[in-house]
């Protein structure tokens, strides 16, 4: 597996724990970021698009597709500028930002490792 497929693959497993956490536990994660607790399911569908999400990151990287790798850098990256707007907005406290950082860290990584292959 090259390195960039190392570094969707690592994607595809936090989605899938994050995914999991969403299906199994939502209020637990929902707290850690100041979000309110809820019982609507909607929290629960959202875990199963994370983790259905997860399945194509892995088996991409299973399979070396680049092209799907350099996608990814453009919807990881806007992640942390919806996430901000969402902050700015009121809608949801400040930690929620961590979560876009986190994808703006892997598309940097990723990205990186893209770069390199390249070279």
């Amino acid at each position: 597996m090259s390195k960039s497929a190392k570094t969707i693959f690592a994607f595809g497993i936090y989605f899938a724990v994050l995914g999991t956490i969403l299906i199994v536990a939502p209020n637990i994660l929902l707290t850690l970021f100041g979000v309110p607790t809820t019982n609507e399911v909607w929290i629960r569908v959202a875990g199963v698009l994370v983790i259905v999400l997860a399945f194509y990151y892995i088996q991409a990287a299973r399979k070396e597709l680049v092209d799907f790798f350099q996608w990814t850098l453009y919807t990881r990256s806007s992640a942390i500028v919806f996430f901000t707007a969402f902050v700015l907005l009121g809608f949801v406290k400040p930690a929620l930002i961590l979560f876009g950082a986190i994808d703006l860290a892997g598309a940097i990584w990723t990205g990186l490792a893209l770069r390199a292959r390249r070279a």
